[in-house]
């Protein structure tokens, strides 16, 4: 899903909207994949790219989340799904949504207001 406001702190938001759902993806895959022989996790980085369209003050870049193996130890099975790191990742991802979810229906509420004036 891909959301952008139309000024450049909306298009920050939709960036980081769309990187935090991206992650949640990649956790319920590897929660899916929790008993599967030989299937190595995966986790996204999109952080850097925001930061760095930030930065600059190029809102409008691509901020291009990206797939990272973890580096989380292999099990018996072959296995690096480490149930406890994810279920972690899952619960922080999901407050991070939150919070962007929540500035997001700030900044339409302030457009609404700043209309109506």
């Amino acid at each position: 899903m891909s959301f952008h406001l139309s000024d450049p702190v909306g298009a920050i938001i939709g960036s980081a909207l769309d990187g935090i759902a991206l992650r949640q993806r990649v956790i319920a895959d590897n929660i899916a994949n929790v008993d599967t022989p030989h299937y190595r996790a995966s986790s996204v980085e999109f952080e850097s790219s925001l930061r760095s369209a930030i930065s600059t003050g190029s809102a409008d870049a691509a901020v291009a989340p990206t797939l990272v193996a973890t580096d989380t130890p292999v099990g018996a099975n072959d296995n690096n799904v480490d149930l406890r790191k994810e279920t972690l990742a899952a619960v922080q991802s999901q407050f991070q949504y939150q919070m962007l979810t929540r500035a997001t229906s700030d900044r339409f509420d302030l457009i609404k207001t700043a209309a109506a004036s």
